[in-house]
């Protein structure tokens, strides 16, 4: 029996959908804009990108918790804006970036609508997949490190007010080091005497016509397709089930899929469904009631909306960062990501050797015939763990 009445108020599951949202795009929008410069947008391009994302996974959140009455909640590729800055530029520059990303929403459509490749990428080893989600993570998790000796003044008060809230509240460490970093962007600018240019605050959006390459096929699109499919479409599908949902999967990978074509033209990457906030939408917490949580989805919906709408100020905000300031945020929001890619990764003995081969190869950055280090992180890994499991099958 449920232990909420019919009449009772909906702003318990309200409110907690705005805290999906806030706490989903403090924590990572960061990162978001920081994936998009790396493969050459302009500020101008990167911030319409940032609108892009908001508005697609926005609308992707109303129309799947509207039809199926799940709290079922659309986010960005956080690894994925991660696995952008650690790739950088590629042939072809930013068009060739945006047709990139074309093409993973295209392959997540297509993962919707044939089940066999859903197979083919179920059959990857998590532990080859988390190990290059890690290694690509580990330079970007190095940035606090490295910036408190780069900018001590603004660095510093940004990684204590992690770590404090980081014991006392931690789903809200990350989004109040960044409130820090804006306290410091604030005083910087007064002390210089610098005003912020108003044209900036206003959202736009800058439509690139996309080029297909095949440096960035193979170097954004194949990797960005599978750190989207194994680091949150499958982990967000687990989530919500462990909460007593059952996600229809099909629907949910052309809804993310088709928004990802729709946002790429306007510099989005990608979008997915959500895994690691997924939970803030669909515990308990959020409503006692489980069948009245998918209100708490519509809700983050809703907000990701209304940040969209403030997308170009918060992008112009990481413009006039001080150095080093905004990559330490970015490295923060990615610790608890990494700790887990890690974790995922040597769990299985008998596959730490492949996952430790692939790791060092993403954390690398090498660049071989203009492919980036996280494609030949996951054929290295790959030919490491075949080697030694036909040399298991035979001498075993």
């Amino acid at each position: 029996m449920s232990a909420v009445l019919p009449g009772e108020p909906l702003s318990r599951p309200i409110t907690a959908g705005v805290v999906t949202a806030l706490v989903g795009f403090t924590s990572a929008f960061v990162i978001v804009l920081t994936g998009l410069r790396a493969v050459g947008a302009t500020p101008e391009q990167a911030a319409s990108g940032l609108l892009a994302v908001c508005v697609t996974m926005g609308l992707g959140s109303l129309v799947l918790a509207w039809r199926y009455r799940m709290p079922i909640t659309v986010a960005w590729s956080t690894p994925g804006a991660a696995l952008l800055a650690a790739t950088g530029a590629v042939e072809g520059g930013w068009p060739a970036a945006v047709g990139a990303f074309l093409v993973v929403g295209a392959l997540v459509v297509l993962t919707g609508l044939w089940p066999m490749l859903g197979r083919l990428i179920a059959r990857i080893p998590p532990s080859i997949a988390q190990a290059m989600l890690a290694g690509v993570l580990l330079p970007l998790c190095l940035a606090p490190i490295t910036g408190i000796v780069v900018n001590p003044w603004g660095v510093v008060p940004v990684v204590l007010t992690w770590l404090v809230f980081a014991r006392l509240a931690p789903r809200w460490a990350v989004p109040l080091a960044f409130v820090a970093a804006a306290v410091v962007v604030g005083v910087s600018l007064a002390a210089e005497g610098a005003s912020v240019d108003p044209a900036l605050l206003i959202p736009r959006i800058e439509l690139t016509m996309p080029t297909f390459t095949v440096g960035a096929l193979v170097s954004i699109a194949i990797p960005l397709y599978i750190v989207t499919m194994a680091s949150q479409n499958v982990p967000g599908v687990a989530i919500m089930r462990s909460f007593g949902y059952r996600v229809p999967w099909r629907p949910a990978m052309l809804v993310t899929g088709i928004g990802t074509v729709a946002g790429a033209p306007l510099g989005g990457h990608a979008i997915n469904l959500a895994a690691i906030s997924a939970a803030l939408a669909a515990a308990p917490e959020a409503d006692p009631d489980p069948k009245r949580r998918w209100v708490a989805a519509i809700s983050a919906g809703g907000s990701s909306l209304v940040l969209g709408a403030a997308s170009a100020a918060f992008a112009a905000l990481v413009l006039l960062a001080p150095e080093a300031v905004i990559p330490a945020v970015a490295g923060l929001a990615l610790f608890a990501a990494f700790g887990s890619a890690v974790q995922q990764a040597i769990d299985d003995p008998g596959e730490r050797m492949p996952a430790v081969v692939t790791f060092l190869v993403a954390a690398s950055g090498v660049s071989l015939l203009g492919v980036s280090a996280a494609f030949w992180a996951l054929v290295g890994g790959l030919l490491v763990r075949t080697v030694l499991h036909l040399g298991r099958r035979r001498f075993g």
